[in-house]
């Protein structure tokens, strides 16, 4: 989900509490903040030797003990009008970041209205190899040009 198309569901809903669902079926804790929201810029190089980039809207949660707490559509809308140029545009793809054990970042898949809330259901994320049409199973090899081979288990792929 883009940040525009996140903002809308927020606009739709200002009055309503917000809940996150996680891909578990679980959820986060109602009274969770939204401590920050940031632009994230990725830049790497695959094991195939492409540079790439990848941009989100980077939402940070947190959970405390003022279980009162509830943080409703419209103040996160708001929130996001503060941003201003942090966010260079609202195309970019939203995502939550959360801690339970370990910090982990999911992306926003759909919104729903059940029971008076307006549900945002995260989704998952998984490592890929980017360069398959190199890659090949028992051996890797960098872009064309490259002067060396890269093994299984050396952890260029």
């Amino acid at each position: 989900m883009t940040i525009t198309e996140f903002l809308s569901h927020l606009r739709a809903h200002a009055e309503k509490p917000l809940g996150l669902l996680l891909p578990d079926g679980g959820s986060i804790e109602p009274h969770f903040h939204i401590t920050e929201v940031g632009h994230v810029m990725k830049r790497f190089i695959d094991c195939g030797g492409t540079r790439r980039t990848q941009e989100t809207c980077l939402l940070q949660t947190w959970v405390h003990e003022d279980v009162d707490h509830r943080l409703f559509a419209g103040k996160l809308a708001t929130i996001f009008d503060r941003a201003g140029d942090v966010l260079p545009h609202h195309d970019l793809p939203v995502e939550v970041e959360h801690e339970d054990g370990v910090v982990a970042q999911f992306p926003v898949d759909s919104a729903l209205l059940l029971d008076g809330v307006l549900y945002f259901r995260l989704g998952q994320k998984h490592t890929d190899c980017l360069a398959r049409g190199i890659c090949l199973p028992g051996e890797c090899a960098p872009a064309p040009k490259a002067a060396s081979v890269c093994k299984p288990g050396s952890g260029c792929c």
